[in-house]
């Protein structure tokens, strides 16, 4: 007997399996932000042995002084978040609360993923892009280099964020159907 693509997405498509995803990739985007938020603190290392410009001191406030930190940050807590919304999905589960998961819901992990992802290949390898188009955009400030440059790590943070209210949706479905078993034993 062969299994298909599409008996293998169906087969992978349980509330465990989603779960099991969101968790794993989660914490390893997590870890991986960890790790590249040695990015921000090398640049703030740097930059104290550097002389420091009156104009960069009024644009920019000291914890968004480095261009790396909104990807670092992002990676972090996404990461967490897709922790959360994980767990979430296995106690539902484990609870019977939640038996099947939506098309939608299926996605959720890989646009999470992908979202974060993306949003920090945009934010750290495309900052030297951008700063080759319009040369010191960053701390001059040059709005077209910054529109760019932020705009997509936007379209990228908003990525994670369907693939978070993707999620959110079986959640939600789960959460209710727990509450009505909840009242229909009082």
């Amino acid at each position: 007997m062969t299994v298909t693509h599409m008996d293998r997405i169906a087969m992978e498509g349980t509330p465990i399996e989603i779960g099991t995803k969101l968790v794993r990739w989660g914490l390893g985007l997590f870890v991986f932000g960890l790790v590249t938020g040695y990015g921000p603190w090398l640049h703030y290392m740097h930059g104290a042995l550097e002389e420091v410009h009156e104009a960069f001191l009024k644009n920019v406030t000291l914890w968004f002084g480095c261009p790396w930190t909104l990807p670092v940050y992002v990676t972090q807590l996404g990461g967490l978040g897709m922790v959360v919304i994980g767990l979430c999905y296995l106690v539902f589960a484990r609870d019977g609360a939640m038996a099947s998961v939506t098309a939608a819901e299926r996605a959720a992990p890989v646009l999470c993923a992908m979202g974060i992802i993306t949003e920090f290949v945009f934010g750290f390898p495309l900052y030297f892009a951008v700063n080759a188009v319009w040369p010191n955009f960053y701390y001059t400030p040059i709005a077209a280099g910054k529109w760019t440059w932020l705009g997509a790590q936007g379209v990228c943070i908003a990525v994670y964020v369907v693939g978070a209210m993707l999620a959110y949706g079986g959640i939600k479905r789960a959460s209710h159907a727990m509450e009505s078993r909840s009242l229909a034993t009082r």
